[in-house]
């Protein structure tokens, strides 16, 4: 067990807790304000998010803190020799299930090369051939060109959470059918849910992450969504976006090489999430 002193852990709590508040700045004033954000409410609507949560800090599996008699009620939290720890012998049998999943996932993700032929069409599958969009904001090209991109390109996307939101008619044009059951098997580093998706698996392993890494996959969670709505159909000029045009070849490059550097970023992420499962065991 590596122990922490009263003086190093506190700081970097404090530095935890002030870097998760100048990330939830935003959504923190719109709430108040009672205003939405067609990018990073995602972050909160489709991931349970809160800030409270996020700013809390915990050192992960194997630190043991000293002087921290306070977090010793702590859910999760166990008094030892030394100090208090995080319990991740009895978390990771309480949530054994969900990190068996994780694991598996995780490996089986970082096992395979990134695709990068996707060029993001997932969004435009989402409103293909349909009278309604899934967020208040103008298409790019209308509803006509927008039909007019999907129906040029082949859809290829392998990830279960964004293909079952494909309208009816885009569903059949994709290359496969992603479902729950087949996320092992089709999950690739390359696409910019799975890369998403790392900061909603370390958020359900709780405490045994370590607050910096947690944060570091909501930074890269936030990032990659900038770059799916740049890359989607949607308008977001107003919002201070400037599209990716992926129905250009200028813009498949574009997005191909930024989805390329999400891999890399993914794959660091990834790989620390791994190592925190295995110092839980």
């Amino acid at each position: 067990m590596e122990v922490l002193d009263a003086r190093d852990w506190r700081a970097r709590a404090d530095a935890h807790a002030a870097r998760a508040d100048a990330l939830t700045a935003g959504h923190r004033d719109r709430r108040a304000r009672g205003e939405a954000h067609p990018v990073e409410d995602f972050l909160y609507t489709y991931y349970p998010t809160r800030p409270a949560r996020l700013r809390r800090w915990h050192p992960g599996a194997g630190v043991v803190l000293a002087d921290a008699g306070e977090r010793a009620s702590w859910r999760h939290y166990v008094a030892g020799p030394g100090g208090v720890r995080v319990d991740h012998a009895a978390l990771a049998a309480e949530r054994a299930g969900t990190v068996a999943f994780v694991a598996g996932l995780l490996r089986a993700t970082a096992g395979r090369p990134a695709q990068l032929g996707c060029f993001g069409l997932h969004e435009w599958a989402m409103v293909y051939r349909d009278e309604h969009t899934r967020h208040p904001v103008p298409l790019r090209l209308g509803a006509a060109g927008t039909d007019e991109v999907v129906d040029s390109h082949r859809l290829r996307c392998s990830h279960y959470d964004a293909y079952r939101f494909f309208t009816g008619a885009a569903a059949p044009r994709n290359a496969v059918t992603p479902t729950r059951e087949r996320q092992a098997e089709l999950e690739q580093p390359g696409c910019l849910h799975a890369g998403m998706d790392l900061y909603k698996w370390a958020d359900k392993l709780g405490p045994l992450v370590p607050g910096e890494l947690l944060l570091d996959a909501f930074t890269l969670a936030r990032d990659i969504r900038v770059l799916d709505m740049r890359a989607s159909p949607y308008d977001l000029a107003a919002h201070g976006y400037a599209p990716v045009r992926v129905e250009t070849p200028e813009g498949k490059a574009e997005y191909a090489a930024a989805q390329r550097a999400f891999a890399d970023r993914g794959a660091a992420v990834r790989a620390r999430l791994l190592d925190a499962i295995e110092r839980s065991r």
